[in-house]
């Protein structure tokens, strides 16, 4: 029973030892991130979308009557999102930044 054990145990470590040396999809994942050509965030309606689904969870579902939302990709790289001041919104508009390559937020805001 022993040597049984001592045998497995044996094959495992050495079987541990063999996959620690292959180069595995995860650790090229960490040595260089893919990015879409044109960003993760390609487009307005996507911008307007990531939008959406960031203010709603902050300012609630009273920033859809700041519909329609007005988009603009400033320097090719950030996309500025921001509500329109209507009878409804009367009380300043949201207010967002979305970095393009990597969808990240940079800034959000409600005017006054």
């Amino acid at each position: 029973m022993i040597k049984k054990i001592s045998k497995y145990a044996i094959i495992l470590v050495l079987i541990f030892m063999i996959l620690s040396l292959v180069d595995s999809p995860l650790s090229k994942r960490d040595k260089k991130q893919w990015i879409p050509s044109q960003g993760f965030v390609p487009n307005e309606l996507t911008a307007r979308k990531i939008a959406e689904s960031i203010l709603i969870p902050i300012y609630g579902k009273e920033i859809i009557k700041q519909k329609p939302f007005n988009v603009e990709l400033i320097r090719d790289s950030v996309w500025v999102v921001t509500g329109t001041q209507n009878e409804l919104a009367l009380s300043g508009v949201a207010y967002i930044e979305i970095q393009k390559s990597d969808c990240r937020i940079l800034k959000v805001t409600h005017g006054k």
